[in-house]
Formats: C-alpha cells, sequence, structure tokens
C-alpha cells in the first residue's frame, strides 16, 4: 500500500510539474523502493537519514546494480525529500551530498589493424562515378588513422601554411601541423600510405578549386569549395565503413583509438603516444595500456596451454562503438 506522502509528492510532479507518464511510472518505482527499504529498516520515511541511504546504495551496489542506475534512483528520492522540505515535513534532506558510485570508465572502442587497414584501402562505388569523392574520404581516412587526428583538428587543416591556418600538412617534411586542445599546436609524422593519400586529394582539390572564381583554403572541401563540416565527414567516414563490410559503423574518434592502441602495442612507448596524440596529463593516455593489455590477455588465452587451467576466461576486445573525447 502506497505511503499518503508518495501518493500526494506523485500528484504533484503528475499535475502540477506535468513531468511525463513515463517519468512518473519511475518516480513510483523508485519511491515504492524506498518505501520498502525504510519498512525493512523499521523506519517511516520522515524518520530516514543519511546514514540509512549510504546503507541502501552499498546494497544497490553489492547487488550488482549500475552505478547509473543508483544515481537516477537517488535522484528520484532526492526530489521526493526536497518536496517533503517544502511541505515542512522534514528539517534536512537525506539524500543530500550522496553520490552514486563512480562508474567504471569504458574503453574506448578500436578497431582491430586488420579492420583499419580494411578501411583504409577500400575503393568505395564513388571512384567509379565521382573519383574525386574516393580521394578526398580516402585521405581523410588515412590521416585520422595514420596520423591520429582529433576531428577538430582535421576539419582545421588548410591546404598551405599560412599565417592565419589552424593547420597544415608539409609534404616535404612528411608532418602534419595541427592546433589541438587547450589551442596547444604539435605537429605529427604522415606516413608514406598518407603522404599518397594527401598528394593524391590535392591534386583533385586543385581541379575543383580552378573552377571557383574565390577558391577556399581549407584542405578539405565540397565541390563548391566550402569547408566541410565535422557532420559531413562523420557521414562520409560511417558510409565508407558500411560499404567496406565492417561491423560497425567507424567514427572520427575511433580511428584515433586505434592509431594509439595499434603504435602502442607495437611500441609499448606510452609517452610517445601522448606526443602523438597531444595529451596534456599521461594519465589520459594510459586508458590505452588496457586496451594493450586487454589484446595480450586474449592471444594467451587462446594459445598458452595452461590459460584453461588458471580458470581465467577469455575476454573479448572492445567493440568499436560510440565516440570519446580524448
Amino acid at each position: 500500500m502506497p505511503d499518503p506522502l508518495v501518493l500526494r509528492y506523485l500528484g504533484h510532479v503528475r499535475f502540477e510539474k506535468r513531468l511525463a507518464e513515463r517519468t512518473v511510472t519511475l518516480y513510483t518505482l523508485d519511491l515504492d523502493k524506498l518505501q520498502s527499504l525504510a519498512a525493512q529498516a523499521g523506519v517511516t520515511l520522515l524518520e530516514v537519514g543519511p546514514v540509512h541511504m549510504r546503507r541502501w546504495v552499498s546494497q544497490m551496489h553489492a547487488g550488482g546494480r549500475s552505478a547509473r542506475g543508483i544515481a537516477l534512483i537517488l535522484s528520484g528520492w532526492r526530489g521526493f525529500y526536497v518536496w517533503l522540505g517544502r511541505e515542512g515535513l522534514v528539517s534536512s534532506n537525506p539524500v543530500q551530498g550522496l553520490r552514486a558510485p563512480k562508474a567504471a570508465k569504458p574503453l574506448p572502442k578500436a578497431l582491430g589493424v586488420d579492420e583499419a587497414v580494411q578501411l583504409a584501402d577500400f575503393k568505395t562505388a564513388d571512384s567509379l562515378h565521382h573519383p574525386g569523392l574516393q580521394a578526398r574520404d580516402e585521405c581523410l581516412t588515412e590521416l585520422l588513422y595514420g596520423c591520429g587526428l582529433r576531428i577538430g583538428e582535421l576539419v582545421g587543416l588548410d591546404a598551405v601554411a599560412s599565417a592565419q591556418a589552424r593547420g597544415w600538412i608539409d609534404l616535404q617534411a612528411a608532418q602534419a601541423h595541427v592546433l589541438g586542445k587547450g589551442s596547444k599546436r604539435r605537429s605529427v609524422p604522415v606516413g608514406s600510405k598518407a603522404l599518397q593519400a594527401v598528394q593524391a586529394w590535392m591534386a583533385v582539390r586543385s581541379q575543383w578549386m580552378s573552377a571557383l572564381a574565390e577558391p577556399g583554403a581549407a584542405l578539405f572541401v565540397s565541390e563548391r569549395g566550402s569547408r566541410l563540416s565535422p557532420q559531413h565527414i562523420r557521414q562520409r567516414l560511417r558510409l565508407r565503413s558500411l560499404q567496406a563490410g565492417l561491423s560497425t559503423p567507424v567514427h572520427p574518434h575511433m580511428l584515433r583509438h586505434s592509431f594509439a592502441s595499434h603504435v602502442l602495442q607495437s611500441s609499448g612507448d606510452l609517452r610517445a603516444v601522448q606526443e602523438l596524440l597531444g595529451h596534456a596529463n599521461i594519465s589520459t593516455t594510459q586508458v590505452y595500456t588496457r586496451l594493450d593489455f586487454q589484446h595480450l590477455a586474449k592471444i594467451y588465452d587462446a594459445a598458452h596451454p595452461r590459460a584453461s587451467v588458471a580458470g581465467r576466461k577469455p575476454k573479448p576486445e572492445p567493440e568499436p562503438g560510440s565516440d570519446t573525447s580524448s
């Protein structure tokens, strides 16, 4: 039987705050749980204190409830006690200042080496009808994966160096000069495959620009000469990955993660990867050591004759998925 205070509060959020019915349903479930826990502890809802809340959070965490799930429950409870305070029924909010346990930071999603090479080498259907798009898509893919650029750094590249340029490619020195986070400049090496892709795209770009009265400065442009937007690049890369037969759509930051993971797997040099990525703190780069360990652990579990005896189940490599912002 719902507590009369709970019923009053639900009426308040439904009719006065006009919250969505789905939200009211979730609040109802959260408050049912609160009422049940209070009954088990032998206290009324008005007698619940911070010590009870901390104990219940610990119980939910130990029972396998996710950090996000606990945070949502606490949000519902917090709103209930805020309302009780406004009604003059409690002197303090037992949920105030209480936080859910920290969620485990998800691993960045990276492609396997074979998948990354498959994506970079793929010739799209556009190559038959529009070789210019093929050259442009191949170039931006090579720079994202071959240099580990952020999408903002890629978009900011100009065709030639200038005082106003945020970034540019030095073909002779085989370097990309970019403006990264915090307006920090850095230079990264450009591999032979990426250099070839840049040169092929520059030839196409020159043809496109020659037909325009006022050609733009951007390296990656549309046929109208305007600088490509991040959204446009995401769409082109997604289309390319699907056409290439990859199991999941690829986004630009996934190629940055792949770059970092593959360089670290081959070199083991964390400081070098930090410099290449432009991370201010090495702690940001250290997440890639977890990817590297998972790769090594998978090889060990599959190959070592004593691996299964140790009782450790093989851990799958992370599946490609959404963007991060490192």
